[in-house]
């Protein structure tokens, strides 16, 4: 919230930063920088006035943080009670209300905002053929890191067979010197072990994912434990990624090391 909106609700303003697991639970992450964060629990919540819990749940999707859910897309599997937390439109995910419901409530978010990982529908001599260069490839995919933090440059470097690539927080630049090392510029979607990295305006690597061969490829869409490492066309992974100022290049992938380290 703004500072004016925490003064006029007589809310304490909160100076630390979230650490990786708050920032995307509660999705609080590529917001305007002049917002400051105010936490309350359920109790601190539901003793404000309702126009008071009304104002704050209106002003997280004023400021365009995430899943902000709304009583309309959830009361069928939630119950008409959620319409009683704020203005009666939207509500919060409470740990009372994800008690009885969170395997649904996970599942429904997770899809719906990624799509599933169809790494079942992989034919398996495409699995076969891929693992001579993506050894780890078929045992990541569909599956969750233990938190946030591993992304997309550590999960395609992990399916190229680097041990512990999978659970880092990969920055640019061993991804950068995993790409001079082991692979090669060039490369065809069609094939596995073509691995697509996005580049911005400054060139600027944004995203990676690898090919599997036969229109199928693999990578983790964000660095959030929600993030699944999944499979999808090549097709569909092209099209979720594309955004302006980004620009696709190609490697071909020709060895592998056997740690993050490069050892």
């Amino acid at each position: 919230m703004t500072a004016r909106q925490a003064k006029a609700w007589s809310l304490p303003l909160d100076p630390t930063e979230p650490d990786k697991q708050a920032r995307d639970t509660y999705q609080i992450y590529n917001l305007d920088s002049r917002l400051k964060s105010v936490w309350l629990d359920e109790a601190a919540f539901m003793e404000l006035p309702r126009s008071t819990r009304a104002g704050l749940v209106r002003a997280q999707v004023t400021h365009g943080r995430s899943e902000v859910p709304t009583v309309r897309a959830w009361r069928d599997a939630l119950g008409a009670e959620i319409a009683q937390q704020a203005d009666g439109h939207r509500f919060v995910w409470w740990k009372s209300v994800l008690r009885d419901a969170a395997p649904l409530v996970l599942t429904r978010v997770i899809t719906d905002d990624l799509g599933p990982s169809r790494h079942r529908e992989v034919p398996r001599a495409v699995w076969s053929k891929a693992a001579q260069v993506l050894p780890h490839a078929s045992e990541l995919a569909g599956t969750f890191a233990d938190g946030s933090g591993p992304n997309c440059f550590g999960t395609v470097m992990a399916a190229a067979g680097i041990e512990g690539a999978a659970q880092e927080w990969m920055q640019r630049q061993p991804f950068h010197a995993w790409l001079d090392q082991h692979t090669m510029r060039g490369g065809r979607d069609d094939v596995p072990g073509t691995v697509l990295v996005w580049r911005d305006t400054n060139r600027a690597v944004q995203h990676a994912a690898v090919t599997l061969g036969a229109g199928w490829a693999f990578h983790k869409p964000n660095q959030s434990w929600m993030g699944p490492r999944e499979v999808r066309t090549t097709q569909e992974i092209l099209h979720a990624t594309r955004t302006p100022g980004w620009h696709l290049h190609r490697h071909t992938i020709t060895s592998a090391s056997i740690d993050v380290h490069g050892r």
